[in-house]
């Protein structure tokens, strides 16, 4: 017979420190009662009468088994509740790492947006949806829905067929006022046509305030000044707000799926924010060139950047650009590399890829 490994430990009168080789415990109480907390079994009271060799014994370990169904669904549901917050908790983790690589492959792919361009030269020669003084393709259709209507043998014999015939009477009134309004907004759209083709910059203006191309870019808080000095060149300073667009730090989930957030490496950091930057610069120029006739832009990336020697922030030029329709239309920007493509126009840009961009003096417009 083998005998198991154990030591007993005497720490104070009535308590006992024990050691086995898969467990340790203490026990304590004096005669008649005693506590046992041990652990591997959890805490056990024995009560026993001495000299009569009667005693009870009772488990107070976690997993208790209880004997009503109340008792033991309680703790299902215990468990259920736990489970559901861990599964919740997880489910929150992923989602914010889904929307921290969103923000940061939205940022590098703002360049692929791109409005659809506008044919100004065609809308100014465009015939107009019908002759003037004649019934209009919409109030044609109804009239023909009326002229060939037959009532069903229900409508008959509900005498709903006099309600049709008013309802596409009344419709045909609709259908009028439509083809009226289609014909307005023609002779409009053709008339602005003709002032975008014929060099009117204060119409220039009003097109991109309109259609403001570049909203989505305002959304993440940039913004921007357009100046024209000929109906074939623009000039757009660009706000970057890096501050408000850059994330600091990086989200990921860890192998047991929580939340992992740490401080952004800079060069991760300034990596991000090159991309950003040159990703506007091409989206500007796409948007405008798709938008108006404007053969050259020139574009300033802003931001604000603290001057050491005077101690205070200050708006400088970290980016300026001359970007030529013709040379634009030749990249490819579902593959192409925003801060590489900088190479295919005339720039100034100092970027250091830990520290980031540098001041440099605007591209004079020529």
């Amino acid at each position: 017979m083998g005998f198991g490994f154990r030591k007993s430990i005497k720490i104070a009168p009535g308590v006992r420190f024990n050691v086995g080789s898969k467990s340790m415990g203490l026990s304590f109480g004096g005669r008649g009662l005693r506590y046992s907390i041990n652990s591997r079994t959890g805490v056990r009271a024995t009560i026993g009468l001495p000299g009569s060799g009667l005693s009870y014994s009772v488990s107070g370990r976690n997993k208790r088994s209880y004997k009503t169904h109340a008792y033991q669904r309680r703790n299902d549901l215990v468990r259920l509740q736990k489970e559901m917050k861990k599964l919740e908790e997880l489910q929150q983790a992923k989602y914010e790492v889904e929307l921290f690589e969103n923000q940061i492959e939205m940022i590098k792919s703002i360049h692929k947006e791109c409005d659809d361009s506008i044919q100004w030269e065609e809308i100014s020669q465009s015939a107009p949806p019908f002759i003037l003084g004649e019934k209009g393709p919409k109030e044609k259709a109804v009239i023909f829905e009326l002229e060939n209507f037959k009532p069903s043998f229900f409508q008959k014999l509900l005498k709903s067929d006099e309600k049709k015939r008013t309802q596409l009477k009344e419709k045909i009134l609709q259908a009028t006022k439509e083809d009226q309004d289609d014909y307005a907004n023609w002779k409009e759209l053709v008339f602005l046509a003709n002032k975008i083709t014929s060099g009117d910059t204060d119409e220039f203006l009003n097109v991109i305030e309109e259609m403001s191309p570049l909203d989505d870019l305002s959304d993440f808080g940039s913004g921007f000044e357009f100046i024209i000095h000929d109906p074939t060149i623009l000039e757009v300073e660009f706000d970057v707000q890096s501050e408000n667009v850059i994330p600091k730090e990086s989200k990921s989930l860890t192998q047991t799926g929580k939340l992992s957030i740490k401080q952004m490496t800079k060069t991760s950091f300034y990596d991000i924010y090159q991309d950003y930057v040159c990703s506007c610069v091409l989206r500007i120029a796409r948007d405008m060139f798709a938008i108006l006739p404007f053969e050259q832009v020139y574009i300033h990336a802003m931001d604000t950047q603290l001057n050491t020697t005077t101690g205070h922030d200050e708006q400088v030029t970290i980016l300026s650009v001359k970007i030529d329709r013709y040379a634009l239309n030749k990249l490819n920007f579902e593959t192409i590399d925003c801060s590489d493509s900088m190479q295919n126009f005339e720039h100034n840009m100092k970027f250091m890829k830990t520290a980031g961009f540098k001041p440099v003096e605007k591209i004079q417009i020529s």
